[in-house]
């Protein structure tokens, strides 16, 4: 028949022997360091999954602070574009302002240089024409006293003048 189906006594015997101090051996030198292992590799596990854990509670800390300081420094910017903003409206504010006040300054400064060449324009105008009449009064009185009888004519209508007066 075949041993496989119908086994000999001796050699279950045998082969339980056999198994046993495998089995026996196993257990003493390899069972323990295997299940060290076990043991190492299942807390190294165990500590990568509480490090993610915590790196992933840190990441959310970091992106809550980051997100805190990208709007702090989104105020600080603004405070600071506001800032030179207002700046910026207060030189032109005072750069028109100042210009004005110049404007004005050298509107009067160029007014009274009008006035003031006017007023010597005017006199020497005047002086001018006064000039020019004496100058006609003396040659119409020298073309007019030029002649006796002329002198004598004029001489006698002063005279009826002061008498009148």
């Amino acid at each position: 028949m075949n041993p496989l189906l119908n086994p000999a006594y001796g050699l279950i015997v045998w082969t339980l022997v056999a198994f046993l101090t495998v089995l026996f051996l196993l257990k003493k030198f390899a069972w323990k360091p295997i299940l060290k292992s076990l043991k190492e590799r299942e807390d190294s596990i165990q500590e990568a999954l509480d490090t993610a854990k915590n790196t992933k509670a840190e990441m959310a800390l970091l992106k809550s602070d980051n997100e805190r300081l990208i709007n702090e420094a989104k105020l600080e910017r603004d405070k600071i574009l506001k800032e030179a903003r207002d700046a910026k409206d207060a030189m032109i504010n005072e750069a028109k302002a100042k210009s004005v006040s110049e404007g004005n300054r050298m509107i009067t400064i160029a007014r009274e240089s009008i006035k003031n060449e006017k007023m010597a324009a005017i006199t020497e105008l005047r002086n001018q024409v006064a000039a020019m009449s004496i100058e006609i009064a003396e040659k119409i009185l020298r073309n007019e006293l030029a002649n006796d009888e002329k002198q004598k004519s004029l001489m006698t209508n002063l005279l009826k003048e002061v008498n009148l007066n």
